[in-house]
């Protein structure tokens, strides 16, 4: 095969990779923990798996036998990135709440009633003619 043709074929591999591992990675590890991951270790993670992607199947090619010591040096390459991404992803999972400050351990205050106050369930009218009293209402005259 022309070498052209072989280039172009990597580089369509290249990038059907990258789009695959970032759409597979955010599906598996959850697009919360790859939100909070910087840019640059999804970077280098996820190119470097698509590189090692292209360079198994380079390495297939270029040789009689598609699986040799080359292709299962980068399938092993393969599997240390795919562990470093897990490692990551799970760091993230378990510190994704760091950020945020601690609950205190006081009890919120309860409010209180007071001795003026009608309870909040119970209707104005059931209070009878001191209703307008107790709430501070001008008494109408009769």
């Amino acid at each position: 095969m022309p070498p052209r043709i072989l280039r172009l074929a990597y580089i369509s591999e290249f990038l059907l990779a990258l789009l695959t591992i970032l759409t597979f990675w955010s599906e598996i590890g959850g697009q919360d923990h790859l939100d909070l991951m910087p840019w640059y270790t999804k970077l280098v993670l996820s190119a470097g798996l698509a590189f090692a992607v292209v360079m198994v199947t380079a390495s297939s090619v270029a040789d009689e036998k598609a699986l040799n010591r080359k292709a299962l040096v980068w399938i092993a390459i393969i599997a240390a990135i795919l562990a470093a991404m897990a490692a990551i992803t799970y760091y993230y999972h378990l510190h994704e709440n760091d950020d945020q400050q601690e609950e205190s351990e006081t009890p919120n205050p309860v409010a209180r009633l007071a001795p003026n106050e009608r309870p909040l369930g119970e209707p104005l009218r059931s209070l009878g003619a001191s209703a307008t009293a107790r709430f501070g209402l001008p008494v109408p005259k009769a």
